[in-house]
């Protein structure tokens, strides 16, 4: 279990986001943890030098002993690392690097600055590996440095760290591909006191992502000359140095991350987003040649994003955003950071096929789902990624209506669109499909690190996105787009958790959904409806009956007109208890429908009327979006199983006939 260093919770007064004395008055966050970072990369020996200036300012109520920081890039030093042993479990299992593809982040010194009560110490000998998480010796992801002087509440601490790095072929979305760098997750990050007063910093696992805290970054990078740098923030300035690099300086304030990447591959393109209501933004793509016929793709897809999700849930506050379109096959690309994120695209991308424009808006909503709500993706990665997994399928489906499936043929180079095959926002955009193959695998309540690595992100992107969409056809779009917002702009620049946002779905919606959250993120609850049988039979009398006085013996005896009586057997196939609707549909076009509590395993209807039943189904409007086999929701009393099977096997007959014909010709 996570070991932490315990201290008293911080006040309100601490958690508001006023400025503290002697900061900006326009801050948007607390901007407790500021850098001032300067670094150079060897492009041929594939390393980093840098040297940081950590301001840390203690929002505790007791005074801090020591400062706990992220070493993420050590997750690659050796296969005896947590990330690399929780990396063999997973699907694609890990990647044995080559000899010259492993990383490290090596501290070479750690010194308090003068600064309050601190007379300045070097500390480097005061320093110690901790592993919180699960006790493995052999990981070096997180370093602990115990202080001169406790820092006292509300007082600040200036710590100089220095480092070297070992640039890592690429692991995790980070890394370099010959001479294209994606740098992120590269320096001694401080982790979180949070306001239980805990230090939260976790080893960094295969399934897991970040938290940090917000601040100013003012950070100094040296890279060759002429190669196009793209980064978090403002640019600043360029000075050319007389060895034949360059120095960039990026400058941002109230993010809790900084990225950036070189490379003189790169081509650069800029376009501005307006949108009534909403701050102008500078975009800046930094893509790849091949790519140059995608460009307005990708800012078409970051614009719908910016419109989207700032009229839904709030304005984005940065004037600029930069999108990166990372080199072919160098595992980079699909990964978001404060102001900046990579999307990714292939040379022949068929539009209405979904690529690239949903990988684009997936990552730049993540600067609103994360980015400027800051959750703890270590213990609660779904408040991001299964929000943001909704909001990119709602998105695409407002901008750019439904998507049609795209096969690749020849190891992927070559696509073939079927527009008969549509991705439908509330199924394929909220990936349906990976969430059946992991609907048991894990409680969504446990810490996300703590999930199964194989299916994980089935949990925390899918299985969230499938029950949000629940809600909305629960709801309505009107008050989960309310609630959503609500949330949004109670918790930017701050770190919510679960129950805050139960809280607010309550408070807004006017009902108690304990019930709800109970069933799809407090146990691992499979949801299975199904119609067993259908039945519609003349009613004829056989038996007994009262007659003259006297029972008499009556057998097959039809009634005037005829009537027929319909019996309908609904169950429920797994554990997940939720109300849903039952539709029976006669010939006549009559419609009986029920709202079954579905506590019981099945249910019986039985109904007379002059006509036959046509179909029923459970769950008609498809509320329940987790069910997991929804083929089974319906049945006709005259199945027609041959229908759907002649159609589709006449329509790939009719392909397969074009492409030998094609070949016949070529050949």
């Amino acid at each position: 279990m996570f070991r932490r260093i315990l201290f008293l919770a911080v006040p309100a007064s601490f958690l508001s986001l006023s400025p503290a004395p002697g900061q900006d008055a326009g801050a948007l966050s607390p901007r407790n943890a500021n850098y001032t970072i300067e670094v150079r990369l060897d492009s041929a020996q594939k390393t980093l030098e840098g040297k940081e200036i950590l301001t840390w300012r203690n929002l505790m109520q007791m005074p801090a002993q020591e400062l706990w920081f992220h070493l993420y890039w050590n997750a690659w030093k050796n296969n005896r690392s947590s990330w690399m042993q929780e990396a063999l479990l997973s699907r694609r299992g890990a990647r044995i690097p080559e000899e010259g593809d492993w990383s490290y982040c090596e501290v070479k010194s750690v010194k308090v600055l003068p600064a309050g009560a601190n007379t300045g110490a070097n500390l480097t000998g005061k320093t110690r590996y901790a592993s919180p998480d699960d006790g493995n010796p052999n990981d070096q992801t997180v370093l602990v440095a115990t202080l001169p002087q406790p820092v006292s509440p509300g007082e600040s601490v200036m710590v100089e760290v220095s480092w070297k790095s070992k640039i890592p072929r690429t692991f995790a979305r980070t890394g370099f591909r010959d001479n294209y760098f994606f740098i992120a997750q590269w320096f001694p990050k401080v982790g979180v006191c949070q306001a239980d007063g805990t230090w939260n910093c976790h080893q960094f696992h295969a399934g897991t992502e970040f938290f940090s805290d917000y601040g100013v970054y003012d950070v100094k990078m040296t890279v060759p000359r002429g190669w196009l740098l793209g980064a978090t923030g403002e640019p600043k300035g360029v000075t050319d140095n007389s060895d034949g690099t360059a120095t960039h300086e990026y400058v941002q304030a109230d993010v809790h991350d900084f990225a950036w990447t070189t490379s003189p591959g790169y081509r650069e393109a800029r376009k501005n987003f307006e949108f009534p209501g909403l701050k102008p933004v500078q975009m800046r793509l930094l893509y790849q040649p091949e790519h140059e016929r995608q460009v307005e793709r990708h800012f078409r897809a970051t614009q719908a994003t910016l419109r989207y999700y700032g009229t839904w849930f709030g304005e984005y506050p940065y004037g600029h955003i930069t999108i990166i379109d990372p080199a072919w096959e160098s595992g980079t690309g699909g990964m978001e950071y404060p102001t900046l994120f990579t999307c990714g695209s292939r040379v022949l991308n068929p539009a209405g096929g979904g690529s690239p424009e949903g990988v684009t808006v997936h990552e730049a909503g993540h600067q609103f789902w994360y980015g400027i709500v800051g959750n703890n993706e270590f213990e609660d990665a779904w408040l991001d990624e299964g929000f943001n997994t909704f909001s990119t399928a709602r998105t695409m489906d407002a901008a750019f209506g439904e998507t049609s499936d795209v096969f690749r043929l020849f190891r992927g180079y070559i696509p073939y669109m079927v527009p008969e095959i549509k991705f439908h926002r509330m199924t394929g955009g909220n990936r349906l499909d990976g969430y059946r193959d992991a609907a048991r695998s894990d409680i969504e309540a446990t810490p996300t690190f703590e999930y199964f690595p194989a299916t994980g992100a089935n949990i925390s992107y899918n299985k969230t996105a499938l029950w949000l969409s629940m809600m909305e056809r629960m709801l309505g779009w009107e008050t989960l787009q309310n609630i959503l917002s609500t949330h949004f702009q109670r918790w930017k620049f701050r770190h919510p958790k679960p129950d805050d946002f139960f809280a607010i779905a309550n408070e807004v919606s006017g009902r108690d959904l304990t019930y709800f959250f109970d069933q799809v993120y407090r146990k691992a609850a499979v949801f299975d409806y199904a119609v067993e049988s259908v039945a519609s039979d003349e009613l004829k009398t056989e038996g007994l009956v009262d007659k003259d006085g006297k029972p008499t013996y009556v057998k097959g005896g039809s009634s005037t007109p005829k009537q027929y009586q319909t019996r309908v057997v609904v169950r429920r196939l797994e554990d997940g208890v939720l109300p849903v609707d039952v539709l029976l549909k006669f010939e006549n076009g009559d419609e009986f429908r029920d709202l079954w509590d579905s506590r019981n395993t099945w249910k019986l209807y039985t109904i007379v009327k002059p006509v036959k039943l046509s179909y029923a189904i459970v769950d008609p409007d498809r509320k329940i979006l987790l069910d997991i086999n929804y083929t089974n929701n319906s049945r006709a009393l005259v199945p027609k199983a041959d229908f759907a099977a002649s159609k589709w096997a006449s329509k790939w007959m009719i392909a397969l006939q074009d492409y030998l014909q094609t070949l016949a010709f070529l050949f």
